[in-house]
């Protein structure tokens, strides 16, 4: 284990920070005086304490992080963060057990937005803010976070970042530094949250409800203040401020940061994801809305508009937040809104799935196939916009694919060897690995995840992880190989 001693060092470091962003709701509890501050008190120093610990017993053979070190880092972060993340609940809420609360924890940093818990409404503000505010932290990624702060300490950020940002193209970078681009990313992820914050507040919602849902909506999690979600507001104007903020949030962060610099919309015209991200919503929304009027599933044509629009925007985009139970419809309806959130987003995004990148590739490596079957000697690139995909990243692209689907099927069957129904198994693994929260069946947007028992949890966390770190990352740690130094 010495050999790793390295990465443990940094993770000594990333437990300490992640222990001090725990200071941000601790504040808020002792200033509204909600009951919770003890919890935090407690939370926050055993995580900073059990990170000091692990930085200086590690100390001595920290040096820069090579490519297994940056594995293994990103790994045992998204394993190993979860746990502080779950104290201040455990401290506030000790009938949760600790596998539920693992699992809230877990739910939160990877911006999935499953939650066990019920009674949100009468939760104290701080502890509602606590789990949003992870999945803020998770949206963009901690590593992300942290990868500008590492460098300052002595210790190479690039392994981690390589291995953590989501998108097939991980080796382009905004700016020559690792240091300054994780920063360029970070400052358009805040301004999209402020942004999302006052314009809820303008909208109707109070101050604490609009920082907590701005935190969700920027991260593309799915935990609300409230047993019924967006729907307890019943304002058509927060439904929209909601659907803005997710498809910004949808798209490529890298693309707002140059936007951002270059004072331009150029860049959003020369991405070439946005065409198809805004072309399939489109679609789903106007076909979703013909077939529910024609299966008279709400009242009027405006209704069914409005409740597609939202539920079409925020499965897709993997926000997960809800204003109605969409298990209600038909059941063609409901398999179309969550295999929308497979691939809608797209890459760069703090979105789940295999990103919409991903998806263009593969449709346009199939319509290739198609074009040499019958032109067996035509010379046909995959392109995306004008730029040449090359042959290892449509390599790696059709491998994470197959493996996003062995995946899936894999996981339905371990819970469906619980005991579950099949529409619950298969939408809870869909949901957790795309990140999305609400599955259908027993864990559709009218109920929750309380009812998996112990072993279901546990296998909804890792699917959870699997898919935050897009299948390979957890993967690569797994395999005997990595551990043969």
């Amino acid at each position: 284990m010495r050999a790793y001693h390295p990465a443990l060092n940094a993770l000594g470091l990333i437990i300490m920070i992640f222990g001090l962003l725990m200071g941000f709701p601790l504040g808020v509890s002792a200033w509204l005086d909600d009951g919770a501050t003890l919890a935090y008190d407690q939370a926050l120093l055993l995580t900073i304490a059990t990170g000091a610990l692990l930085w200086m017993f590690t100390r001595s053979r920290s040096r820069d992080l090579r490519v297994h070190d940056g594995f293994f880092l990103v790994a045992a972060a998204w394993v190993v963060l979860p746990v502080f993340g779950a104290l201040p609940l455990l401290a506030y809420l000790p009938e949760l057990s600790f596998t539920h609360a693992y699992f809230e924890a877990v739910s939160g940093l990877t911006a999935t937005g499953a939650t066990v818990l019920s009674g949100l409404d009468d939760l104290p503000i701080s502890i509602n803010l606590w789990r949003t505010f992870m999945h803020w932290i998770g949206g963009m990624g901690v590593i992300v976070l942290v990868v500008a702060i590492l460098p300052l300490l002595g210790i190479g950020g690039r392994q981690m970042f390589k291995a953590e940002v989501p998108t097939p193209m991980k080796e382009s970078s905004l700016t020559p530094r690792i240091t300054e681009t994780a920063k360029g990313l970070w400052v358009s992820y805040i301004l999209l949250t402020v942004a999302c914050g006052l314009s809820l507040w303008y909208v109707g919602m109070d101050g604490w409800d609009a920082l907590i849902h701005a935190f969700t909506v920027a991260g593309l999690g799915g935990f609300s203040s409230k047993d019924a979600s967006i729907g307890h507001f019943a304002n058509v104007n927060v439904e929209i401020v909601i659907i803005v903020f997710a498809l910004l949030a949808g798209l490529n962060y890298a693309t707002h940061y140059l936007a951002l610099v270059r004072r331009s919309a150029m860049p959003y015209l020369r991405d070439p994801e946005i065409p198809f991200f805004f072309g399939v919503l489109v679609i789903s929304v106007i076909g979703l809305s013909a077939y529910l009027m024609q299966n008279h599933a709400h009242a009027d044509l405006p209704a069914t508009v409005r409740y597609v629009s939202f539920h079409v925007v925020s499965i897709a985009t993997s926000l997960g937040l809800a204003t109605y139970d969409y298990t209600l419809w038909p059941m063609f309806a409901q398999l179309w809104v969550l295999f929308l959130g497979s691939f809608i987003a797209c890459s760069g995004s703090t979105g789940g799935g295999i990103k919409m990148m991903r998806a263009m590739i593969l449709y346009k490596q199939v319509f290739r196939e198609i074009i040499r079957s019958l032109h067996p000697h035509a010379v046909r690139p995959v392109r995306l916009g004008n730029q040449p995909v090359s042959e290892g990243i449509l390599h790696a692209v059709l491998g994470f694919s197959f493996m996003y689907m062995v995946s899936i099927v894999s996981l339905t069957l371990v819970l469906s060897a619980t005991g579950l129904d099949i529409v619950t198994a298969f939408s809870a693994v869909v949901a957790c690995i795309n990140n999305t929260g609400p599955g259908l069946g027993a864990v559709g947007p009218a109920s929750n995840y309380a009812g998996m028992d112990t072993f279901q949890s546990w296998v909804l966390c890792f699917t959870m992880i699997l898919g935050r770190l897009e299948i390979f990352t957890l993967l690569v740690v797994l395999t005997p190989s990595f551990w043969r130094r």
